[in-house]
């Protein structure tokens, strides 16, 4: 392998090495750089399991309260996405637990991740009220339907599909085998396909949206949490 060829994982790695080092050292522009890049993911698999957009916004913000909390104990072994992926699902998975006693994430019924999420075109709507309304349609369309899956499928196909996570990732990250995955995950899509295709056949939509206002806004209230101005 020519030194230019270095893995992927290889470079994720390091760049979390260095932003977690500099975060360490209290550096804002790191920490702001570790919330921009996982606001959404987190967000998109708290709500997942709790199907509250709310509750999900509370879990990222405890989620990384509890990890830059504990940010030293970050070793490398996995990515610091999958790293803060797990202490987000425990978190949310501890909030369902109180209200319904005895769930386990492996005790969840099979195929919740995996999903591929097509962006729509990125021509703005907003001079198109009957666009706007129609995309905003569909949107609720494929969030419901994926609010309907089983628990177990849900959380497969929002970390597969909807958040793009590697099929090796996921396993990983809920704790299962790579071939309960992609069973979970086939079985997810059969379930969406009749939902959903039936209704409004292919489309280009972008399910659980967190960017924009909201994401700056939580961005805001951690730091503020941490200590920063």
């Amino acid at each position: 392998m020519r030194h230019s060829e270095v893995p992927q994982a290889a470079q994720a790695n390091s760049g979390d090495a260095e932003l977690v080092r500099r975060a360490l050292g209290r550096d804002e522009a790191a920490v702001r750089a570790i919330l921009k890049a996982n606001n959404q993911r987190l967000y998109r698999l708290a709500r997942g399991i709790l199907r509250n957009d709310n509750e999900a916004e509370d879990v990222v913000q405890e989620t990384y309260v509890r990890a830059f909390t504990h940010l030293a104990d970050f070793r490398g072994a996995s990515s610091l996405a999958t790293w803060l992926s797990r202490i987000a699902m425990n978190e949310a998975l501890g909030r369902l637990r109180r209200e319904r006693p005895g769930v386990e994430l492996n005790a969840l019924p099979q195929g919740t991740l995996e999903a591929q999420i097509i962006p729509f075109p990125l021509a703005s709507t907003a001079d198109d009220p009957e666009k706007s309304m129609a995309r905003r349609e569909i949107q609720c369309v494929v969030e419901r339907a994926i609010d309907e899956l089983p628990e177990a499928f849900r959380l497969v196909f929002i970390a597969r599909v909807v958040e793009g996570m590697s099929i090796e990732e996921t396993a990983e990250t809920l704790e299962l085998k790579p071939e309960t995955v992609k069973t979970r995950l086939h079985r997810a899509r059969v379930m969406l396909r009749d939902n959903v295709e039936r209704k409004i056949g292919p489309v280009a939509m972008e399910a659980f949206p967190f960017a924009g206002r909201r994401c700056d806004r939580l961005t805001a209230a951690v730091l503020n949490r941490l200590g920063y101005a």
